[in-house]
């Protein structure tokens, strides 16, 4: 099984995590410039570090909150968009079967 975990809450940086066949890689990225111009590019530089695709990916956990106001919305929103486009759960959340989404705790 391979796993995301997403947290933009900070202001000073980004932790992304995968978890594949229980060994877990976190990547974290000062912050530079803003967050929505960082995160996707290191997801998939972190996904083609372990010659893996969107679609290998089983599940998503992200930090909802509490954070800084636009991380919180910036990870959430990528999380769900990606929980959507490949049908897999965010936070234990499908949200093809219309359970919900994963919303920001400010």
């Amino acid at each position: 099984m391979n796993s995301l975990y997403i947290d933009t809450t900070s202001n000073q940086e980004i932790i992304l995590r995968l978890t594949r066949d229980g060994k877990v890689e976190t990547v974290k990225q000062a912050l530079e410039k803003q967050k929505a111009q960082i995160v996707l590019p290191l997801i998939q530089k972190l996904l083609n570090k372990h010659q893996l695709t969107p679609q290998d990916i089983d599940a998503i956990e992200v930090n909802p909150g509490p954070g800084s106001f636009t991380g919180v919305r910036v990870g959430v929103s990528i999380a769900n968009a990606l929980s959507y486009a490949l049908g897999i759960p965010v936070n234990k959340i499908n949200v093809l079967e219309e359970e919900g989404i994963v919303e920001p705790q400010y």
